[in-house]
């Protein structure tokens, strides 16, 4: 049984990876449009604009690289697509933007490896 510890200390951990990865985005001239978007279908750590690309993105902090990307399972992904398609029909500013699934990876003593277009939506 998870414990409201744990929980906490989960929780804390997750917002540090989100607030590297927000980070990394705005150096690469990203801006952040949303942290932490919830929506009854899934949620979707950070959601940001460049140009005319709306870049939905997943930042798992994991002890390696390899087990943050295996964390992103298809199940995973398909909840962040429909929460996505949720972002997109209320910001009715977008209509024209292309949407995009990314990937910040977090590990412990590195900087975080951002992958473009980690998976496409069919």
């Amino acid at each position: 049984m998870i414990t409201k510890a744990d929980r906490q200390r989960r929780d804390a951990t997750g917002w540090r990876a989100e607030i590297m990865s927000a980070r990394l985005l705005r150096l690469k001239v990203c801006r952040i449009l949303a942290q932490r978007f919830k929506t009854p279908v899934g949620e979707i750590n950070l959601i940001a604009k460049r140009a005319s690309t709306i870049a939905f993105i997943e930042a798992p902090l994991r002890p390696s690289a390899a087990a943050a990307i295996e964390s992103v399972l298809a199940r995973r992904r398909r909840r962040i697509l429909r929460a996505g398609r949720v972002f997109m029909q209320k910001r009715w500013e977008f209509p024209e933007y292309q949407m995009r699934f990314d990937l910040v990876l977090v590990t412990p003593g590195r900087l975080p490896n951002h992958i473009f277009d980690a998976w496409r939506e069919y």
